[in-house]
């Protein structure tokens, strides 16, 4: 560990994660940002195969390089007596477990949460699988993609032409953030009682609670929320308009006092807002192609930034339509430092700040490593060997 950590709401806190891919990796990285000591344990020789992805950043994985910095490699084979005797003497010290293995490998191995905390009643032990236990698909390989098919987000995303795929890990995010939670409530609760908590996260559970939206609303008006891409499926105006010089720029009204400040301000036209057609968001969505024709003509005489300065200047919520490079420009990010730089075993890489920002504290950004990289320094620790 590099700097300032003893300072960080997790110092002190020891997570041993049995992780590849995405989602595993992504909450220990978040306990990692805060403080905690997060040894990663990784296949000899080629380690997480989420670093072979792509080999973007300085011959790293751009998605690695996201979710593994600030931690430790140990590279082990936990099936062989050498490897699991490395992991037995780890685990008693460890606050935290978590893991991602195959279907049904933890479990043969010893290593599912419900024995972990049987045999160390403090700690904090969970298993991260595709569709959670029980139920047909219980033994079935997952990955966010086909997650995202089977729970009906592509259903919900694209054109009403076709459906489209969410761009990033939506599943692996949503699963990180929900073992990220379950892991402090549980630490919260040891802090009380003294025990340990055994507990899972699929990939599965995690989307379904992201889409009550649409199922709520399918399930309510018996049919599926349309896809609308760009726009948005119930609210309206909300979405993409162009300006006379080409631009696309967004905005969102949410109640009615934004759409009488809109029609007021930037449309020029306060009677606008009680015209039959558009006066309360149903009918707006009931008539949303003409709406969208009768805002963009008063939007042809100006330029996207002039549209934005009158939606500003109405309190209106709104957006450029940004690409990737755009955003890595963003002022907001740039006044802000948001964008740092990590150590990794290839130089340099950039990363971005956690989300949160505690005053008075710095999160650790501590390099990424290579596989295995602190095998030496951990065994060590340990009393042990290469050779055990």
């Amino acid at each position: 560990m590099e700097g300032n950590e003893a300072g960080l709401p997790l110092s002190g806190v020891t997570v041993v994660s049995l992780e590849q891919a995405i989602a595993a990796p992504l909450a220990s990285r978040h306990l990692a940002d805060w403080g905690a000591r997060v040894i990663k344990i990784e296949r000899p020789g080629t380690g997480d195969f989420c670093r072979d992805y792509d080999h973007v950043m300085n011959g790293m994985s751009s998605q690695f390089v996201w979710t593994n910095r600030s931690k430790e490699s140990l590279a082990i084979d936990i099936k062989s007596e050498s490897g699991r005797k490395v992991l037995d003497a780890l685990l008693p010290q460890a606050d935290v477990f978590i893991q991602n293995l195959a279907p049904g490998a933890a479990e043969r191995l010893g290593l599912d949460a419900a024995s972990l905390v049987r045999k160390h009643p403090r700690i904090i032990a969970c298993d991260v699988s595709g569709y959670g236990t029980g139920g047909p698909y219980s033994d079935k390989k997952a990955y966010d993609l086909l997650v995202q098919c089977e729970a009906g987000v592509l259903a919900v995303n694209g054109t009403e032409a076709e459906p489209a795929k969410v761009g990033l890990s939506v599943v692996d995010i949503a699963t990180g953030m929900y073992i990220l939670n379950g892991v402090l409530m549980a630490l919260y609760r040891r802090e009380r009682t003294g025990k340990g908590t055994a507990f899972q996260a699929s990939l599965f559970d995690s989307i379904t609670d992201w889409m009550s939206y649409p199922a709520f609303y399918t399930q309510s008006t018996g049919k599926p929320l349309p896809r609308t891409g760009a726009r948005h499926a119930t609210i309206a105006p909300y979405g993409p308009f162009r300006a006379g010089d080409g631009k696309t720029i967004f905005f969102g009204i949410q109640n009615d006092r934004e759409w009488r400040s809109l029609c007021n301000i930037v449309l020029g036209d306060a009677g606008f807002a009680d015209h039959p057609s558009y006066r309360t968001n149903p009918l707006r969505m009931q008539n949303r192609d003409d709406l969208q024709a009768h805002i963009e003509r008063r939007f042809a005489s100006l330029t996207g930034e002039e549209v934005l300065r009158l939606l500003d200047a109405a309190s209106i919520a709104n957006a450029h339509l940004n690409s990737v490079e755009a955003f890595l420009e963003h002022e907001q990010l740039h006044e802000r430092s948001r964008v740092q730089s990590v150590g990794s075993p290839c130089g340099p890489v950039m990363s971005f700040l956690p989300a949160l920002t505690i005053p008075g504290l710095t999160p650790r950004m501590d390099p990424v490593p290579g596989v295995g990289q602190h095998n030496q320094a951990i065994l060590s620790e340990l009393g042990l060997s290469e050779e055990t």
